[in-house]
């Protein structure tokens, strides 16, 4: 059977990002026949802003990808941090750049799914998601949510979770937050979620 290609492409400034896409990284990857793959979006910021927000460092085992590499998936996962409800203005930067493929519909009838982490329930854990997807609709890429699929954890009322039928999300707080067991686990379900319609959509005959 043929390979169902994945990229989850992400970018993290403090890390929080960074371990949701690895763990939907580790979801995706335990779909039977789904090669799913890690590339980060590249910086935009320079060194010295990036030092005085201590910026996580960047992980070595994470190549860059630019933006005609999407076409060589069959499906993506988009991870990123919300600025004022949008996704970061590096993964704005990364979307501009694929006007080749707009220009082509290269991606259109790909799946792709997304994943955040804002600073509080206001930051935009809806407002994001909801944003994001018009970068996908105009790629004519389909979007896949996450919905109410992961259960009862979706309804966990005892202890604060982002996320949302929208996507897996986490909060930062100022920083030091942390994803949380549950946060972690709906990521990994996200990511075998998603993988598995990926692959059931890559089976479809073309129009």
């Amino acid at each position: 059977m043929a390979v169902t290609k994945i990229y989850i492409v992400y970018y993290s400034l403090h890390g929080h990002v960074e371990t949701m896409a690895r763990e939907v990284l580790r979801g995706a990857n335990e779909v039977p026949d789904v090669e799913a793959t890690l590339w980060q979006i590249p910086e935009t910021l320079p060194e010295k802003i990036l030092e005085k927000v201590q910026a996580a460092p960047r992980p070595d085992d994470v190549p860059e990808i630019q933006g005609e590499q999407l076409g060589e998936a069959d499906g993506f996962m988009f991870g990123f941090p919300s600025r004022f409800g949008v996704m970061a203005s590096q993964v704005m930067t990364f979307f501009d750049n694929t006007n080749d493929l707009w220009t082509s519909q290269a991606l259109a009838g790909k799946p792709a799914g997304i994943f955040w982490s804002t600073g509080f329930h206001g930051g935009g854990q809806e407002l994001t998601a909801l944003t994001a997807v018009t970068k996908l609709a105009h790629h004519g890429m389909i979007f896949v949510p996450l919905g109410y699929t992961f259960g009862k954890g979706m309804y966990e009322m005892g202890e604060v979770k982002g996320g949302s039928p929208y996507g897996s999300g986490t909060y930062a707080a100022d920083g030091s937050r942390e994803p949380t067991e549950l946060e972690i686990q709906q990521a990994n379900y996200h990511g075998k979620y998603f993988a598995g319609i990926a692959k059931k959509l890559k089976k479809r005959s073309p129009v």
